[in-house]
């Protein structure tokens, strides 16, 4: 194999978008060989379960990148950091990055409490100027440290590709990359990411996304040239679009104690960071346990990856708030993710056969605007966004109401297009469960309309398509 390229898969998201789609496959049959940077302690478990010809594991030495940042001028590199994520243009919807700045300026302490109304005028300038945006992300390729040259003289790769622009420790990679004169390029991997994330953290020259609306993000929030972006769908839905995860309903009945006579309510945890969500947990468990639907039903309750961020006590303790719950109240289950280990978690890719046979075994699946509303929309299954506040809230920590959340890009869009319901309480919930039980083809025309406009193509071909654009800039297409 005469070509090598670098894939960052940092996230247990990128694992599925780059090895469980045709995405490395192609690339392989095309002859082009793939070295996949990944959490340092993972890459031999990578390796057993995908190897193959022509497929590499390397570490991403991520102790060396974080050591990095936290003894190379880490007050400068922290400031760069907000700047970039805080700095895309007006042009485009921020409410998720207002949100985010707002975080930051609560949980901020001492001078950097301080300097925030100054920040603030940062931020203000850089919403307008493309220079300021410019020059900004030119800034960051101060802080290159040349962690992974030698790598790169090994396999002398012809392209590297990351999860992100370098909005994670990626930047460092991209940079080096850059540095080097290695060509570089990015992918979308998340939803909301094009519009939460904000402006690049190294040069980046091409990348690939998921639709039109996240291009036109890209094009007018972070100032990347049109004829850089590439829309190529999302490959890590291949699996959903083509079906090839689902397990059979008396399966998974059986797997999680499930009554096959009782109608399905899933629930899958979402936006955690910012809000308690027992409080719609202990609504629909009323509604299941004291058979207030209009059919008998039951509760299966996905816990969110960072409720096993045990450091975070909030996260931990509403975990167990809701292990407690599913014991006490009949008719209540609770399937927990699957962790990968290391750093990626259990945002590991692990369970998809899991995630895609609670969505289409669901009669209703309800969550927090997740990107599960676009996920079970795929597998067609009615969804109703719950969005009940909670009495206080995170008390010690940033927190915001449900009910103010709605104009965030995505959520705007979910509730813009008809493809479900949003509820804001109980009586609420209790209404939109009972009209999907009676009639779960309601909204389906424009389930189908939302997916297409989300994720462009529909028939499992992304990871094949988004290969080829690479193969492309290779010059091997």
């Amino acid at each position: 194999m005469s070509t090598r390229v670098f894939v960052s898969a940092d996230h247990g998201l990128a694992v599925v978008y780059f090895l469980q789609s045709d995405f490395a496959a192609r690339l392989l049959e095309a002859g082009v060989e793939v070295v996949v940077l990944s959490d340092d302690a993972l890459a031999e478990r990578l390796r057993q379960r995908f190897g193959r010809p022509g497929l590499i594991f390397e570490g991403l030495r991520l102790p060396q990148v974080r050591r990095y940042f936290r003894e190379e001028n880490h007050r400068l590199q922290w400031w760069l950091q907000y700047f970039r994520r805080a700095g895309a243009s007006n042009r485009i919807n921020l409410e998720a990055v207002e949100s985010y700045i707002r975080q930051v300026a609560y949980e901020a302490r001492g001078k950097r409490k301080a300097l925030m109304p100054l920040a603030r005028a940062g931020v203000a300038l850089l919403r307008r100027s493309k220079a300021a945006r410019q020059a900004l992300v030119r800034l960051q390729q101060r802080f290159t440290p040349h962690i992974y040259d030698d790598l790169f003289a090994r396999y002398r790769p012809a392209l590297v590709i990351a999860a992100t622009p370098g909005w994670r420790d990626d930047r460092y990679l991209l940079r080096d990359a850059a540095a080097a004169g290695i060509p570089t390029a990015a992918v979308i991997v998340g939803w909301d990411n094009s519009s939460s994330y904000s402006l690049p953290g190294a040069p980046v020259e091409h990348i690939t996304c998921w639709s039109d609306i996240q291009k036109q993000e890209l094009v007018l929030g972070s100032d990347w040239p049109p004829e850089r972006v590439h829309v190529g769908g999302i490959p890590s839905y291949d699996g959903y679009f083509l079906r090839r995860w689902e397990m059979p309903r008396e399966d998974y009945f059986r797997l999680h104690g499930l009554d096959p006579e009782r109608k399905l309510i899933a629930y899958a945890c979402s936006f955690i960071t910012f809000s308690p969500n027992i409080q719609n947990i202990e609504a629909l468990a009323r509604l299941v346990s004291e058979d207030r639907l209009d059919y008998p039903a039951q509760l299966l309750i996905r816990l969110h990856p960072n409720h096993f961020l045990d450091h975070v006590p909030r996260f931990a303790r509403e975990r167990e708030q809701i292990r407690a719950l599913a014991k006490k109240m009949p008719h209540v289950h609770v399937v927990e993710p699957v962790p990968l280990g290391g750093s990626l978690g259990y945002y590991s890719g692990e369970d998809m056969p899991e995630k895609s046979s609670m969505m289409r075994h669901a009669d209703v699946f309800t969550t927090v605007y997740s990107t599960m509303v676009v996920e079970t929309a795929i597998h067609d299954t009615p969804v109703v966004s719950v969005c009940i506040d909670h009495p206080t809230g995170w008390t010690e920590n940033f927190y915001l109401p449900l009910s103010q959340i709605g104009g965030w890009p995505t959520h705007s869009r979910f509730r813009a297009s008809g493809a479900g319901k949003v509820v804001y309480d109980e009586a609420q919930l209790q209404a939109a469960l009972n009209a999907y039980l009676h009639d779960p083809q309601g909204e389906a025309e424009a389930r189908r309309a939302f997916v297409a406009r989300e994720c462009t193509y529909t028939d499992g071909s992304a990871g094949r398509r988004t290969a080829d654009f690479f193969l492309r800039l290779l010059g091997q297409a």
